[in-house]
């Protein structure tokens, strides 16, 4: 995924906030997926009104420590297809 594209999530795609932060379920693979942090599950909200992935990092408050990490959960997330990318 790079960061300076624009992604969303999936329309087959369905996200149930939990304490934890998410349980991701994909209505056409039939695969469970889960978002293990609450910033996580930002992050992806955020991605659908977000210019580029950078936006929604930024948005999100997600610091440059952890930049890396979280590009790495949505690089799995995309590669999974829950995540796809916007068309303009």
């Amino acid at each position: 995924m790079l960061a300076g594209e624009a992604w969303r999530l999936s329309p087959s795609v369905s996200v149930r906030p939990e304490p934890f932060g998410a349980l991701v379920y994909d209505f056409s693979t039939r695969r469970l997926s889960f978002l293990k942090t609450l910033l996580l599950l930002d992050v992806v909200r955020r991605l659908d009104g977000a210019s580029d992935v950078d936006e929604a990092l930024r948005s999100a408050g997600v610091g440059d420590g952890e930049r890396a990490g979280y590009l790495r959960a949505l690089d799995g997330l995309a590669a999974s297809g829950v995540l796809i990318r916007s068309t303009p």
